[in-house]
């Protein structure tokens, strides 16, 4: 079996120069507040949304238009995720279990992570097939954090993508391990079903998609969200923390995985995960703004929760005006992360998924 040196330099970058395999990989999950700027180059964007529809000022959108078709590449790329995910849980027994499973994990949804993993795979010199199982990994691990996050113990909601929550369907007990078994095997499908890529960078992509999801990930900053709500005094530190970890960390894994599977360079890795970190924020300011300017039929999902619940949000600490405006900075400094990605016609994708982050109704 070769060493990590002769089939990948980045690897040995990583894993031998630095003297670890997996911490000095990964890397911490910044809670620096980001320090946005304008983009040195004008990307072309998709069309413009309704003045209506818009989330953040209008005047932020190019007048120009692309070749790159945004809403054909989105159904192309979401109906091949939709037939692996369909593919990669068949009904076994118990049937009860996988009736579950894949009652939340075919639901429907936006596969915006999944999409986001084969769009950055594809940037660095990957293949769609290559990226397919971490894609479809990383949608099980959002279907199981829905699940969980609708239970009665923690957010308590009934309705999920227009329809009732897993756990009014199949029970409270079904529905937690409904969630155990989707995280479980996201692990096993990307360590038996990944193809195209050297046995180190997928390692190197297990390792980086379970510390997305651990206590310096997603756990992380679903805690501090439970202990802050209805509290006093909290102030944006807290608050980006809470979504940097809890919200951003899936949607920048989703890309980092994609660009180790897909040959990347430490250099273009680091780049995308500086570019999901920014959307995986905006991401939240978006639903902090849709929760309070949209109806629950809207959003196919219980509208105006948090005012109920008294969670910090971004509308609620800086005014909604101001969550707008940061929104804006956040959608230009992810952008400005594609600048050194070379041709408009490359990065197309990813900046037509961050402009649909940021101008998403649902």
């Amino acid at each position: 079996m070769r060493t990590l040196s002769f089939f990948d330099p980045f690897l040995q970058t990583r894993f031998i120069t630095n003297g670890s395999s997996s911490s000095s990989f990964i890397g911490l999950i910044s809670t620096t507040p980001l320090k946005c700027r304008q983009p040195n180059f004008k990307i072309h964007h998709r069309s413009k949304p309704s003045v209506s529809a818009a989330i953040i000022n209008q005047q932020t959108l190019s007048q120009n238009e692309t070749t790159f078709n945004f809403n054909a590449y989105m159904t192309e790329k979401a109906s091949s995720v939709n037939h692996a995910l369909d593919e990669s849980i068949p009904m076994k027994t118990p049937p009860t279990i996988h009736e579950s499973m894949r009652y939340s994990l075919l639901a429907g949804g936006k596969r915006v992570r999944p999409i986001l993993c084969i769009a950055a795979c594809e940037l660095v010199g990957g293949t769609q097939s290559t990226a397919m199982p971490a894609a479809c990994a990383v949608e099980m691990i959002h279907t199981m954090s829905l699940i969980h996050d609708d239970l009665p113990c923690m957010d308590n909601d009934d309705f999920r993508r227009g329809k009732p929550t897993n756990h009014k369907v199949y029970g409270e007990d079904v529905a937690v391990l409904a969630g155990d078994s989707l995280l479980a095997f996201a692990f096993e499908h990307v360590s038996s079903s990944t193809v195209g890529a050297p046995p180190g960078r997928v390692v190197a992509a297990i390792g980086e998609l379970a510390k997305s999801i651990g206590t310096e990930g997603l756990v992380a900053g679903q805690v501090v969200d439970i202990i802050s709500t209805g509290g006093k005094n909290i102030g944006l530190d807290r608050l980006e923390f809470i979504h940097v970890h809890k919200t951003a960390a899936l949607l920048e894994a989703s890309v980092v995985l994609g660009a180790i599977l897909g040959g990347g360079s430490e250099t273009q890795v680091e780049k995308l995960r500086k570019f999901a970190r920014c959307i995986g924020l905006l991401f939240q300011v978006v639903d902090d703004i849709l929760d309070v300017t949209k109806s629950s039929e809207e959003l196919g999902k219980t509208a105006g929760k948090d005012l109920v619940t008294d969670k910090m949000t971004y509308p609620k600490l800086m005014g909604l005006e101001k969550a707008r405006r940061f929104a804006e900075e956040l959608l230009a400094e992810a952008k400005r992360q594609l600048e050194e990605f070379g041709s408009e016609k490359a990065v197309a994708p990813l900046v037509a998924l961050a402009e649909y982050i940021a101008y998403r109704q649902n």
